[in-house]
């Protein structure tokens, strides 16, 4: 790989630690915000299992993106990536959990709009659905898994310390399967528009076949693994221990319903399940790890009647609706600069 092309990919590599350090967190956020597992700990399992997530599973929620806008040019590409990157790490340094999917979205949607193209609604619409569904059935999976673990506990009745010991170990295997959900949905989002301009030949070896997508996203999947290490236990503490008051299990139970909502939209296999059955299939879409750890909180806070801070609510929603508005001009923007300033191709 030549030192354009890496200067290029870049910016998506930016995005991927972006993502890294807001989004990636969630997945251990409630468990290092209850002490139950140390952040070192939670950044290594989180970082092994996002890359897994995004080399085996990621190529699926690729497509839809592609669908919004196929951008062919890796200078447009480079323009995208980094006006969603650019826009995450804004929110990141004020500690609001934003979506990295929204940003690109908006990123997305700037492109179209600089190279005179018409954003397919359809598209847009299914989209911006699960934006508002992704919280919601998060909310719900968690009050019913919370219910279901009450009545286990109630029959069970472990003791303290061995309750101890099966809440550690549940924490941390929610978060790798998190983590694997997380790389599986979202890497769609750090190096899905590069797809179309790929630098890399597929090729095999040991009997496997290793396309240039997978590369890609092999790439992102570390860029990822760096922001957790790096810059995520800020919005790490926000999520897990600012939003309610939260308990071992209860951190348990957020993790696992955010995992389960973003397998549900990056599973291509549970997806033609789905649609064999003769329903319509589920949207194969990037979706919001924070938003589905902050419906989770949200579902168990109500049910539980728990004190929810509102205000810390109200902030992250804020940043949820400006996201994809601030990526798309910065986008305009940096389209018109690279085109005119740097002289390259960017549609």
């Amino acid at each position: 790989m030549d030192i354009a092309t890496l200067i290029f990919l870049s910016s998506g590599l930016f995005l991927g630690w972006s993502l890294g350090a807001n989004d990636a967190a969630n997945v251990f956020g409630s468990a290092v915000g209850s002490k139950m597992v140390r952040f070192k700990t939670a950044a290594i399992i989180c970082s092994i299992f996002v890359i897994l997530g995004a080399v085996i599973s990621g190529a699926g929620a690729s497509h839809t993106l592609g669908a919004l806008g196929s951008v062919s040019a890796i200078g447009g590409a480079f323009t995208v990536a980094l006006s969603a990157a650019v826009t995450v790490f804004v929110m990141t340094r004020a500690g609001i959990p934003v979506s990295t999917g929204q940003a690109i979205v908006g990123a997305i949607i700037g492109w179209n709009f600089f190279s005179n193209l018409v954003t397919d609604s359809s598209v847009l619409t299914k989209i911006v659905s699960t934006w508002v569904i992704c919280p919601i059935l998060s909310a719900f999976i968690a009050v019913g898994l919370y219910k279901a673990v009450t009545i286990g506990l109630e029959k069970a009745r472990p003791g303290l310390f061995q309750l101890d010991n099966w809440t550690r170990i549940g924490l941390i295997g929610a978060g790798a399967f998190g983590a694997y959900s997380l790389g599986a949905n979202n890497i769609a989002n750090v190096m899905g528009v590069f797809v179309s301009s790929s630098p890399f030949e597929s090729f095999s070896t040991m009997g496997f076949s290793v396309t240039s997508t997978m590369q890609l996203f092999f790439l992102g999947g570390v860029a990822i693994a760096v922001g957790v290490f790096t810059y995520s236990k800020k919005v790490m503490m926000t999520v897990g221990s600012s939003l309610i008051p939260m308990t071992p299990v209860t951190a348990w139970v957020v993790v696992m319903a955010h995992s389960i909502t973003l397998f549900v939209f990056s599973s291509v296999t549970l997806s033609n399940f789905v649609a064999s059955l003769g329903l319509p299939a589920i949207p194969l879409v990037p979706v919001s790890s924070s938003q589905a750890v902050i419906g989770a909180v949200i579902g168990i806070g109500l049910y539980r009647r728990l004190s929810i801070t509102w205000s810390n609510i109200g902030r992250i929603v804020v940043g949820w609706i400006v996201t994809p508005f601030i990526s798309m001009l910065i986008c305009i923007l940096g389209l018109y600069l690279v085109q005119n300033l740097f002289h390259q191709v960017v549609n």
